[in-house]
């Protein structure tokens, strides 16, 4: 299974705090789960690709959407003050 993420932004800088804020949960995917993130201009860009339960596969994307909101939370948060 492969998933591809895009979500645009207004300006590379918030794209670049947002891939930021999540690639270190990359780093611990569990075996056969690959999760790659990127910036490309004012895109933040995830592949996912698993070869397991679709279960898995479906949660793996959850939680990345889940902290991707928490971190847009939060910069608005720390641009309002």
């Amino acid at each position: 299974m492969e998933a591809t993420i895009i979500l645009k932004y207004d300006n590379a800088k918030t794209a670049s705090a947002i891939a930021q804020a999540v690639t270190p949960d990359n780093a611990t995917a569990p075996p056969g789960l690959k999760v790659e993130t990127f910036i490309d201009r004012c895109n933040v860009i995830t592949t996912i690709k698993f070869d397991g339960k679709i279960g898995t596969f479906l949660s793996t994307i959850d939680d990345l959407l889940e902290g991707i909101s928490t971190a847009e939370k939060t910069l608005r948060l720390t641009r309002l003050k």
